[in-house]
């Protein structure tokens, strides 16, 4: 049910349209007035309602100080029936200079800091206006812009400020509407009146010309801009993109050789207190391996302080993974979306955004003349009876003093006006010794000549934008750069090159043993030289691989599968417990085996075999996995597998078979390839390949034989030196009986 307004009548309606038209209109009374900024003025409602609150306050540049509770109680009883925290927060923004690039309320008090801090209570604070809001207020009282009833209707507003000054570039914007958001960051005033005078005599400037002029944003926290120009002028030119945003930092050198980091400009809206904790976390996290300590030094100006651990730690990789992983680099995106002239909102470039500001002071200018013209014939008019009270004095004051009706007596005997009557009667007495003629002359003459001016303004495109052109340089020069806030702060650097952080620079380099047991359950153990005899595992399981290797490295899996894989030893568990099981951490069937576990040496070769003597070297580099699905390196079908990866360190190969045949070849005969089925190693009538090593000849074959190590010399070797593919024959006297040789080199 609904009832109308006009006639009082209740209407059965569905639920679903009556929904959709209040939500409708919630969604166009949040985009109209509270959240979007409208292009000309740069304001929201609740802003615009502040400055034009503290203006009937007399709040002044220049002028006293009120208290911000004055200030927020006039804005809730006059213009903007909201909550006071709200009205208050927004008053407070306005007055941070770290929040906004130009303020536009010149506080008195505790208003926050970039800390986070919030500003003290408006019983305790002051405020007043600045220069720039004086500058959006100028001429408010010349019929520059339109007014509106108030929300009461006992006052009016107005619906734009005259704005001589481009506030929506300046300060930015940012809001959340129903459906849409805007987001704008702040530029510099100097670089926008140079755009803004290209384009008064360039009207169809393209984009790429006007980011010559504003070369990015100016953010009042400064920082260095990290953008390539190609991104900032489709952001421009779209009106939609980011910015990415860096602290500036320096190095400061400290005696006997040591160095320390100092932050000294923060990315826009980032908070220090914040991104100090932040920092506190990764390091507590172990994740910032090359980071000492970080500390505040801030007092006015901010100063953080970055202590490496070794003065052998390059700073810019240091400050690499800490723009990786922390505020120090930050984006901020764009979003020009606006209300238009029309209360339109919509997503505009750049140009759109200059020229609805040239739009907006043109009429500004042409209604402050008219006005002008108005003031300038009501003053010729009264001049005009003042003449006449000069050259007919006597007269004058005859008939006031002996006519009953002097007004309409004067009016026609001299063909006055009422204006000039009234002007004529409300004189004070004292006021008849300054009407001399030649002042009223010379004023009537100053008026005429002003006068013509305007009306030749008005009547002249061309001399209303050398106006305009007039107007923005005495804006720049108020405004732009050697003023209080006119420099840039931002610095503006070229996109940086791609800094490859090694892992040491994100993990704490520790050294550890890797131990995985024969069910390929692994964990780490702290230090080296374990004793690992005394390790327990899982019931039916035993020892098998113990690695030595640090936290930083890369741990190689090679399965059966022909496989290899690859994980970083931090993110192995610890040494509790019996560990997990590997291939959890890796997309390892539970029907494949690990043939070997190593840690990655990338200068390395690896000689990889098949279980039917098929095998190949490849570079370790080649082998490492990108991902968990692992890396196929040996091609393997059927039932046969993966059976042997050994490092290939020497100049010969010596393969052994099921079969216990032996057979040594030069190494220059297995060719080297990145994956594949590889050459033929040995041949076998039965069975397959048993294991697989590479040696020096010269210094002989050595193999495990129980506990200790037997070596044979080449001369002991002769009789199974012969060539790759071969059957081979049964190993010399001593030979391990397991089959085995018992070292692989990895």
């Amino acid at each position: 049910m609904s009832l109308t307004e006009e006639t009082g009548e209740i209407r059965p309606t569905p639920f679903q349209e009556a929904l959709s038209q209040r939500y409708l209109s919630y969604a166009l009374s949040t985009i109209m007035s509270r959240s979007l900024p409208d292009v000309r003025d740069g304001l929201k409602p609740v802003h615009r309602r502040l400055l034009f609150a503290m203006r009937q306050l007399r709040l002044d540049p220049g002028q006293g100080y009120k208290k911000s509770a004055r200030v927020v109680g006039d804005v809730i009883g006059k213009f903007h029936p909201h909550g006071e925290t709200a009205i208050y927060d927004a008053l407070v923004r306005l007055a941070q200079d770290f929040a906004a690039r130009y303020p536009l309320v010149d506080g008195q008090g505790n208003f926050g800091n970039i800390d986070g801090d919030n500003a003290a209570a408006m019983r305790y604070t002051e405020a007043r206006l600045t220069d720039v809001a004086a500058a959006l207020l100028e001429g408010i009282d010349e019929n520059a812009v339109d007014f509106r009833p108030t929300y009461d209707g006992e006052d009016d507003e107005p619906v734009v400020l005259p704005a001589n000054f481009p506030n929506l570039l300046a300060n930015g914007a940012a809001g959340i509407a129903v459906g849409m958001a805007t987001s704008i960051p702040p530029h510099n005033v100097g670089e926008i009146c140079d755009a803004l005078q290209h384009l008064i005599k360039h009207p169809k400037a393209t984009i790429d010309k006007l980011v010559g002029f504003i070369p990015g944003p100016d953010f009042p926290t400064g920082g260095v801009l990290v953008e390539d120009r190609a991104t900032i002028v489709e952001a421009y030119t779209t009106g939609k993109g980011s910015f990415r945003i860096r602290a500036k930092w320096e190095v400061e050198e400290l005696p006997r050789g040591q160095y320390q980091i100092v932050v000294t400009e923060m990315p826009y809206q980032v908070q220090k207190s914040r991104l100090i904790e932040r920092v506190a976390e990764l390091l507590q996290a172990k994740k910032i391996a090359m980071l000492a300590d970080i500390r505040d030094e801030s007092a006015e100006d901010v100063r953080l302080i970055l202590e490496p651990k070794s003065r052998n730690v390059d700073a810019s990789v240091l400050m690499e993974s800490l723009f990786r992983q922390t505020d120090l680099e930050n984006r901020f995106s764009l979003n020009m979306n606006a209300l238009d002239a029309e209360r339109t909102p919509r997503v505009m470039s750049l140009r759109e955004v200059l020229l609805a500001f040239l739009t907006h002071r043109i009429e500004v200018m042409v209604r402050r003349a008219q006005f002008r013209l108005d003031k300038i014939a009501q003053r010729l008019e009264i001049l005009g009876g003042y003449m006449i009270v000069y050259l007919n004095l006597d007269e004058v004051i005859r008939i006031i003093r002996e006519e009953d009706h002097p007004r309409d007596v004067m009016m026609k005997r001299w063909d006055l006006s009422e204006v000039q009557v009234d002007a004529i009667l409300n004189m004070r007495l004292r006021a008849l010794r300054k009407l001399e003629e030649l002042e009223i002359k010379k004023e009537v003459k100053d008026l005429e000549q002003e006068q013509k001016e305007l009306r030749g303004l008005l009547r002249s495109e061309e001399k209303q934008q050398a106006r305009l052109a007039e107007e923005i340089r005495e804006m720049k020069k108020r405004f732009g750069p050697g003023t209080e806030y006119g420099d840039r702060r931002t610095e503006i650097a070229a996109a940086p090159q791609e800094v490859v952080v090694p892992l040491e620079a994100m993990i704490d380099r520790e050294a550890v043993t890797v131990v995985c047991s024969a069910k390929g359950w692994v964990r780490t153990i702290k230090g080296h030289g374990i004793d690992t005899a005394d390790l327990r595992y899982k019931e039916g399981d035993r020892a098998r691989f113990a690695i030595e290797a640090e936290t930083t490295d890369k741990l190689i899996v090679f399965a059966t599968n022909g496989r290899f894989y690859t994980t970083g030893v931090d993110k192995l568990p610890g040494g509790r417990g019996h560990g997990d099981p590997l291939r959890l951490m890796v997309d390892m069937g539970n029907d494949t085996d690990i043939v070997s576990l190593f840690v990655n040496r990338p200068e390395r070769r690896l000689l990889v075999a098949s279980s039917d003597g098929r095998g190949f070297i490849v570079p370790e580099d080649e082998v490492v996995a990108q991902t968990r699905a692992g890396k196929r390196i040996l091609n393997v079908s059927g039932e046969n597998e993966a059976q042997a990866c050994v490092l290939a360190d020497g100049d010969h190969v010596a393969v052994l078979g099921v079969n216990r045949k032996m057979i040594i070849f030069p190494v220059d005969e297995v060719p080297e390839m990145s994956k594949g089925r590889g050459v033929k190693l040995q041949s076998y009538a039965k069975g397959g390949l048993a294991d697989i090593i590479c040696f020096d000849l010269a210094e002989g074959l050595t193999v495990m034989v129980g506990d200790r190590r037997r070596t044979f010399d080449a001369k002991q070797l002769k009789e199974w030196i012969g060539k790759r593919a071969q059957a081979g024959r049964l190993p010399p006297h001593g030979f391990p009986r397991t089959n085995r040789f018992g070292l692989s080199g990895l």
